[in-house]
């Protein structure tokens, strides 16, 4: 079964997009800021990461560099999402390390082609 960290500080987002991914067959843990979300990746080596990028003490763009810096997690992939959708968010995302960029409110239908696109080598559920 595929594995999603979800770095995720606000509660219904975290409960609504958590309960359609499962609903798809796959695995969701929650992490709830960005010192939590490295920690839980570190340990929990997921297969792919939604990180928040507005997120408290450890904001999302601090927490992928993090992530893409430590060998360990290096080759995680990373969805950036984000609520701020400001001209230069996608390449600042990206910049820090990245994969994907999808703007807040999550398109469902979008964001899982996203997720297959970087999961391509991986069997889905």
């Amino acid at each position: 079964m595929i594995r999603i960290l979800y770095v995720e500080d606000n509660e219904d987002n975290v409960y609504m997009l958590s309960q359609r991914l499962r609903k798809h067959g796959f695995e969701v843990i929650v992490a709830s800021d960005g010192e939590q979300g490295v920690e839980m990746a570190r340990q929990e080596k997921p297969d792919l990461i939604l990180m928040d990028l507005g997120l408290p003490s450890l904001d999302g763009w601090s927490a992928t560099r993090q992530l893409k810096d430590a060998p360990d997690t290096k080759s995680i992939p990373v969805i950036a999402l984000s609520a701020h959708t400001m001209p230069g968010d996608r390449e600042r995302a990206l910049d820090a390390g990245c994969d994907e960029y999808d703007a807040k409110p999550v398109v469902f239908e979008r964001l899982l082609a996203k997720i297959d696109c970087l999961l391509q080598d991986r069997m889905r559920p």
